[in-house]
């Protein structure tokens, strides 16, 4: 990235913990609060569902709340986006909550690999809900291969019976050990840009290529979410690792804020998905 000879930028500033946002953000609080403490009472292990990052936020602080500190998130591997909160009592056993899928899609010569959506239709068609199925990585070095982390109640079912992702027919089995090459973080294109001002409608006019004023009407229409809260303002600040999610545009992660440039505009980095 570009720096000024004048460091004063916002780089070091982090988001803080957000309070529950809504009546349905508090009762999964008082619920993971309450399974802390059963957990802690009986001495024995309690696991969620997958929990997205906003809900992992809300887990770790509803566990504070309980003063509970045994607990970890786990999605099967390190750097996994969505997890499990393992709630696990000193001395309690230890179980797995969460097993892996190796999905083989045969394909026809010259045929597109499903995408990751179809992935994920296939599952969930099966009458699966969200939080029984946690990150779906391809493989990129082998086309058609996929590894799909779930709950370990809902391994045995899926692997019998997700046969097909749209017209293509998969196999799916256990995988104690998923390759290396479909865990590594995915390279990604980093842009950089100038901004005006750290503003939720100026950095997220730099990342959708557009005006200021068409930012402001697709926060104001409801289409913009900030690491899973839908933006109220225009005005709202933004900091760095925040991720936004356009309907309608994709996902783009705030990677880094700079220093100014020399007509005042903060530089930024960020990165489509």
């Amino acid at each position: 990235m570009a720096y000024s000879s004048d460091p004063t930028g916002s780089g070091t500033a982090v988001r803080g913990f957000l309070p529950p946002q809504n009546e349905e953000e508090r009762r999964f609080m008082r619920r993971v609060e309450e399974l802390c403490t059963l957990a802690e009472r009986r001495g024995i292990p309690r696991y969620t569902g997958f929990l997205s990052d906003r809900e992992q936020s809300l887990a770790a602080a509803a566990a504070n709340r309980a003063q509970v500190s045994s607990i970890r998130f786990w999605g099967g591997f390190e750097g996994a986006e969505r997890r499990v909160l393992c709630i696990e009592p000193e001395d309690a056993w230890q179980e797995q909550p969460v097993a892996c899928l190796h999905l083989h899609a045969h394909l026809a010569p010259g045929a597109q690999p499903p995408a990751h959506r179809d992935i994920l239709g296939a599952a969930l068609g099966l009458g699966l809900e969200r939080v029984c199925l946690g990150d779906i990585r391809p493989d990129p070095d082998r086309p058609g291969e996929y590894y799909l982390f779930l709950l370990e109640g809902k391994a045995d079912f899926v692997a019998a019976n997700l046969t097909a992702a749209g017209h293509i027919r998969l196999d799916a089995q256990r995988c104690e050990e998923p390759p290396q090459s479909a865990l590594r973080e995915p390279e990604r294109q980093l842009c950089q840009a100038t901004v005006s001002s750290l503003r939720a409608d100026s950095v997220l006019a730099a990342m959708l290529h557009t005006s200021r004023g068409q930012a402001a009407q697709a926060i104001s229409e409801g289409r913009v979410q900030v690491n899973h809260v839908p933006l109220r303002s225009a005005h709202d600040a933004v900091y760095a690792g925040d991720i936004f999610t356009v309907r309608g545009s994709g996902r783009y992660r705030l990677q880094e804020i700079g220093g100014k440039s020399r007509s005042d505009r903060t530089f930024i980095l960020f990165y489509q998905y």
